[in-house]
């Protein structure tokens, strides 16, 4: 079986990026993010109405961190410490070495080739620290922008699962990607 060990707390740099946890003095960030309609458009969880309803979303990460069961990261710009997205390894199946990675950055960043510098460091550091076998992510067909930065990480689509998904009152498609780690 897979052993997940998150402490000390792993930052990831890239050449633009700091990975640091995160904190309770992202929670604005968060709520922005998570109370925006297009950046929320194919995440289906209810979206806050305040700062203070995304605190128990900073103590489940903290949570999960404590528990090796799920890490997340606050993506920063080297020499700014706001938070400008997120991006986690979850869903971690220790028994198959497999785990799921999801992010979330607002439009503003989008088209500048962040969250690809963002995701190269966390698939590296899943493959090598974590020793995991094979990363999924779980998105909405419609999602293209996720798409393609899967696909131009070697992700290969797997699944399309019809209507498996119920949201506010309507079945949803899903597309699975995988990648395996590298030979």
């Amino acid at each position: 079986m897979l052993e997940v060990n998150f402490g000390p707390f792993p930052v990831l740099t890239t050449e633009r990026l700091v990975l640091r946890r995160i904190t309770k003095n992202d929670v604005q960030e968060l709520f922005m993010m998570r109370s925006d309609e297009e950046i929320m458009r194919y995440i289906c969880k209810p979206k806050p109405q305040s700062p203070e309803d995304v605190l128990p979303l900073v103590d489940k990460i903290d949570s999960l961190i404590s528990n090796n069961e799920g890490i997340a990261w606050a993506m920063t710009l080297k020499g700014d410490s706001r938070m400008m997205g997120h991006i986690s390894i979850h869903v971690i199946i220790k028994e198959h070495h497999r785990a799921e990675v999801g992010y979330m950055m607002p439009k503003e960043y989008h088209g500048k080739g962040l969250m690809d510098e963002a995701l190269k460091a966390v698939l590296d550091y899943g493959f090598e620290s974590l020793q995991l076998h094979s990363f999924e992510a779980n998105v909405s067909p419609e999602n293209t922008r996720s798409r393609k930065l899967l696909e131009k990480n070697n992700f290969k689509e797997e699944a399309h699962f019809k209507e498996n998904f119920y949201w506010e009152g309507e079945f949803l498609d899903s597309v699975i990607y995988s990648l395996l780690r590298p030979a």
